[in-house]
C-alpha cells in the first residue's frame, strides 16, 4: 500500500519505519530541512532502540522515502497520516496548529479518495477540524475529492516504540459511519491485516471515541504513578517498605503490577502534557476533572523529592558541596528530556550552590542542549560537568543521586563507588539497589518509600 507519513518525529519515524518493514511503500514528509538530509544521509534524530537498521534497510530497498515535496507527498499515499507534534499551548491544552496546517496541505494537493489519519494524540473533536479544515481547502478549488478522516491513536512506549509497533495489544481505529466511512474502514482493516493473523487486535470505534482512549490511556498511567509515589511518601513517614507494598497490591488481578513503581516522577512528552490537555477538554466542557488535577500536582511535587532529601541530610546551604547525577533521560532507552527530573533536581542543587557531575548511557548531546537553555545567562552551567562514564561522574562526590533506572546503573562495582565518593551515600530516585544490603556494604542509602530499612 502506499502511505503518507506526515512528521518525522517518535511517532512519524517508528510508524513509517515499520509500515514499510511491512511491505508498504512509505513516503515520510517533513519540513524541517536539516532532519531531512540527516535521515537521507543515514543518520537517526532520535534515540530509539532498533529503529536505526529499519530505517536503513527499508531506504535500501527504496520502500521508504523522506523529503520536504509538500505536494509529493500528498500526491504519493491514500493513506496520509499525520503524526506532527501537538505541544501544550499556554493553557495547558493541544497546541493543535501543526495538525491543521497538515490537513490544508492535504485538501489543497489532493486528487482521489485519501484516508486521513490522526496519528497524533489530539483532544476529542480533532478530526472534526481536520475535515473541516481539508474541506475548506478543496471548496476553494471547487475540487469534489472524497475523503474520510480516522482516528488510530499510537501507543508507542519511548525505548520500545518499535516493539511496540510491530507487536501491538491493541489497535485502536476509529472510523465514521458514512459511505467514506466505510471504505476508510476496509483501507484500515487491509492495512493492519499483518497484525491480526493471530489474533484480532483492532478495536474498532467511532472517531471521538477513539481521540479519547488515547487521553484516557495515558491518564490511567500517570494516575497509577502519581498514586504509588504519594503512598511512598507517606510510607517514608509511618515506616512502611513501599517495594513490600508494592508486591503486596500487585499481586491481586484487578491491580497488577505495571507502574507501580514508586520514583521521583514521571516526565517525557506524553503524561504531562496528556493530562493537562484532558484537563482543559474537561473544563472546555464544564468538568472539573479533580483526580487528574491529583495527579498532576502529586508528580510536580514529587520531582523535589531527592532534592529535599539531600537538603534534609547536608543542609539548606549547599555550597562548597559536589554531587554526582546518573540518568539524564526522563526513563531509560530515550534520550529525550522533556520534563525529566533530572532537570529540577539540578536547579535545586545549584541555586543551593552545589556544583554536579553528570552522566547518562545516552542523552549527554541532548542534555547540553536542554541544559544550555535551561541555564542560559547564568553561572550554574559553569558548574555542571559532563563525565565521561559513570566512575567519572563519582569522583569527589559528596553523594551519588540516581534518577533514571538505566540497566548500567543496576549492578555497580560498590567497592569503587565507594573508593570514589567522598562519603558513601546514595539518593537512589528509582529504588535500583536493597536497603539492607546497602547498608551490609557500608552504605548510607536513601531510597523512596523505604526508610525503615534505612540504617543512617
Amino acid at each position: 500500500m502506499k502511505i503518507t507519513i506526515i512528521g518525522t518525529g517518535y511517532v512519524g519515524l517508528v510508524t513509517g519505519a515499520c509500515l514499510a518493514e511491512l511491505g508498504n511503500d512509505v513516503f515520510c514528509l517533513d519540513v524541517d530541512q536539516r532532519k531531512i538530509d540527516l535521515l537521507n544521509s543515514g543518520g537517526i534524530p532520535i534515540h530509539e532502540p532498533g529503529l536505526g537498521d529499519i530505517v536503513a534497510r527499508n531506504r535500501r530497498t527504496g520502500r521508504l522515502k523522506f523529503s520536504t515535496d509538500v505536494a509529493a507527498s500528498v500526491a504519493h499515499g491514500e493513506i496520509q497520516f499525520i503524526a506532527v507534534g501537538t505541544p501544550p499551548d499556554e493553557d495547558g491544552s493541544a497546541d493543535l496548529q501543526y495538525v491543521l496546517s497538515a490537513a490544508r496541505n492535504i485538501g489543497r494537493y489532493m486528487h482521489g479518495f485519501k484516508v486521513v489519519v490522526d496519528k497524533s494524540t489530539v483532544p476529542v473533536g480533532t478530526a472534526d477540524k481536520v475535515r473541516a479544515a481539508i474541506q475548506a481547502e478543496l471548496n476553494v478549488r471547487s475540487g469534489l475529492e472524497k475523503f474520510s478522516v480516522v482516528s488510530n491513536p499510537e501507543f508507542l512506549k519511548e525505548g520500545a516504540a518499535v516493539e511496540d509497533f510491530m507487536r501491538p495489544d491493541r489497535i485502536v481505529i476509529g472510523c465514521d459511519h458514512t459511505v467514506e466511512g466505510q471504505h476508510a474502514h476496509a483501507v484500515m482493516k487491509q492495512l493492519y491485516m499483518p497484525f491480526n493473523r493471530n489474533h484480532e487486535r483492532t478495536f474498532w470505534m467511532d472517531v471521538r471515541s477513539a481521540e479519547f482512549t488515547k487521553y484516557a490511556a495515558n491518564a490511567m498511567l500517570a494516575t497509577r504513578i502519581s498514586f504509588m509515589n504519594e503512598l511512598a511518601n507517606l510510607a517514608d513517614k509511618v515506616g512502611a517498605d513501599i517495594e513490600a507494598v508494592r508486591h503486596g497490591i500487585g499481586s491481586d488481578p484487578r491491580i497488577g503490577y505495571s507502574f507501580l513503581y514508586a520514583g521521583c516522577g514521571y516526565g517525557g512528552s506524553c503524561f504531562p502534557k496528556d493530562v493537562q490537555a484532558l484537563e482543559r477538554t474537561a473544563r472546555d466542557y464544564g468538568q472539573d476533572l479533580l483526580i487528574l488535577r491529583a495527579v498532576e500536582a502529586v508528580n510536580d511535587n514529587q520531582k523535589y523529592i531527592l532534592g529535599r532529601k539531600i537538603v534534609e541530610r547536608f543542609g539548606e546551604d549547599l555550597t562548597g558541596k559536589h554531587f554526582a547525577l546518573w540518568g539524564l533521560a526522563f526513563k531509560p532507552n530515550t534520550d529525550d528530556m522533556r520534563e525529566a527530573s533530572s532537570r529540577v533536581l539540578l536547579q535545586e542543587l545549584l541555586e543551593r550552590g552545589a556544583s554536579v557531575a553528570v552522566y547518562d548511557p545516552v542523552a549527554m548531546r541532548e542534555a547540553k542542549r536542554v541544559l544550555s537553555l535551561d541555564f542560559e545567562s547564568t553561572d550554574k552551567l559553569s558548574r555542571i560537568r559532563f563525565a565521561e562514564d559513570p566512575a567519572d561522574a563519582l569522583s569527589g562526590a559528596d553523594a551519588l543521586a540516581i534518577v533514571t533506572e538505566w540497566k548500567t546503573f543496576r549492578s555497580p562495582d560498590f567497592e569503587q563507588l565507594k573508593q570514589l565518593l567522598k562519603t558513601p551515600i546514595i539518593f537512589d530516585g528509582r529504588n535500583l539497589f536493597e536497603p539492607d544490603l546497602m547498608a551490609d556494604a557500608g552504605f548510607e542509602y536513601h531510597g523512596i518509600g523505604r526508610s525503615i530499612l534505612t540504617k543512617t
